[in-house]
């Protein structure tokens, strides 16, 4: 799951829950007031049923009763009752039933507010208070108590929070909404992040700058840093194989001679080991200062290779294997892939030596551009090698027959895998072909085709 995937449902999450607890809070808050409000028109009402008090032949009644035509209707929700010593006065909406009010005590004009069950078990709210009558109403201490059905505040609750649903749900998205714009605008410094990073790998930038963010600022800088310690590092590793290979030259040359100096005494098996010994190690020291220079090359760097191809055929036509050969050089002019021309350059010579070396009578150097690659092939037609063979041949030192080091294919494969290519044997019926894939130059387009023979 995407990191904006999981701070999006986080997001969501949370503002789900903070609503709901809102919705919560708002139901309560709604109650109280609801019932609130009840209690204050119950005390009114409660008012006018003390007023309404008077003492009549069969003792105390309501002479006035409150306007509220419910009062006058049974179980209508709205019920009074007066409770004297001795007697019980109710309004008509009671019926035959009585509120049980607890036996609780007041103080004169005191008021309580108590949950009661009342007609049918329906759930009341009951206001009480206790008055002690004047001398024309006989004195005495009286309970007046004014009810409603509490199921009315229960409505009045699932009201308004259905009323309110829609509200909610309509902030939710918009909340929603919100989060996933500040989510875009806060993330968007890593996909330029992860745009910069792509651009150093392919080298279209060498550093990530100090344009970021304060908290992607130790980042970039970070990294800014491990790329300038792997340059220095790489750089040193250069310096170290050259000064390696160079320091072993003075040496090599050395057995060369003293190789001479063998067969001019006529140890000329002694002469022979020696020089094959020593060119091996030339080769090896070679390979390595190939490799070395193209672990450090320039990100930025490219090669002709029909340029290259051209500068090899010359060479290799000066020497005995190549001057009897017939060379064919189909590569376009104005390719280039991503890879220093030294570096290609000594590709492209350890494979078409090998093809100088086992072809009978021509060296075919050819092209194929595949999207963004480049699949450049030298095939000879010698007697080939089976495709077993292929694998085998690539190892260092590998040989098809008792001539060379075997270190061509493995320097050409080095610098291809470099390069992000690789290097692939076949069967070029007859002989054998060498296609190194390399990734093309930025902005080089494939051109007709030309023959140069």
């Amino acid at each position: 799951m995407s990191l904006r995937l999981r701070l999006a449902l986080a997001g969501a999450l949370a503002i789900l829950l903070a609503l709901g607890l809102a919705a919560l809070g708002l139901a309560q808050l709604f109650g109280a007031h609801v019932e609130r409000r009840a209690t204050a028109e119950m005390s009114v009402q409660l008012d006018q049923v003390i007023a309404g008090l008077d003492r009549g032949p069969e003792g105390l009644d309501l002479a006035r009763p409150p306007a509220d035509p419910r009062f006058s209707v049974p179980y209508s929700g709205l019920y009074w009752q007066i409770e004297e010593v001795g007697s019980l006065r109710r309004s008509r909406s009671l019926w035959d039933a009585a509120l049980d009010l607890p036996a609780d005590t007041l103080g004169d004009g005191a008021v309580h507010v108590h949950r009661l069950a009342g007609p049918d078990g329906a759930d009341l709210l009951v206001l009480e208070r206790s008055i002690t009558l004047p001398s024309r109403l006989g004195g005495g201490p009286v309970r007046a108590a004014v009810a409603m059905d509490a199921s009315e505040l229960v409505a009045a609750r699932r009201a308004f929070m259905a009323d309110l649903s829609p509200y909610l749900a309509l902030l939710a998205l918009a909340l929603s909404a919100a989060g996933w714009v500040q989510l875009s605008i806060g993330l968007r410094p890593l996909r330029s992040l992860g745009a910069r990073i792509s651009a150093l790998r392919e080298g279209r930038a060498e550093r990530m700058g100090g344009h970021w963010p304060v908290e992607l600022r130790p980042v970039a800088t970070e990294i800014d840093d491990l790329l300038a310690a792997r340059e220095a590092e790489t750089e040193r590793a250069r310096t170290r194989a050259a000064d390696l290979a160079h320091g072993l030259k003075t040496p090599l040359q050395a057995l060369m001679g003293e190789a001479d100096r063998l067969r001019g005494v006529g140890a000329t098996e002694q002469a022979d080991g020696i020089e094959e010994t020593a060119r091996a190690m030339r080769r090896t020291v070679d390979r390595e200062l190939a490799r070395s220079r193209t672990a450090a090359r320039a990100v930025d760097a490219q090669a002709d290779p029909a340029r290259v191809a051209n500068g090899l055929i010359a060479v290799l036509r000066r020497t005995p294997e190549g001057a009897r050969l017939h060379w064919l050089q189909t590569i376009p002019e104005g390719l280039a892939v991503a890879l220093d021309e030294a570096d290609l350059a000594e590709a492209m010579g350890a494979l078409a030596e090998n093809a100088a070396r086992h072809a009978r009578s021509k060296v075919v150097m050819s092209v194929r551009v595949q999207g963004d690659r480049m699949q450049l092939t030298i095939a000879d037609d010698g007697a080939g090698i089976a495709q077993t063979d292929c694998d085998r041949l690539m190892r260092r030192h590998a040989r098809a027959d008792e001539t060379g080091t075997g270190l061509g294919l493995a320097i050409a494969a080095d610098i291809a895998e470099a390069a992000g290519g690789t290097l692939v044997l076949g069967d070029a019926a007859p002989g054998l072909a060498a296609s190194l894939y390399l990734p093309l130059a930025r902005g080089t387009q494939a051109r007709p085709m030309e023959r140069h023979d």
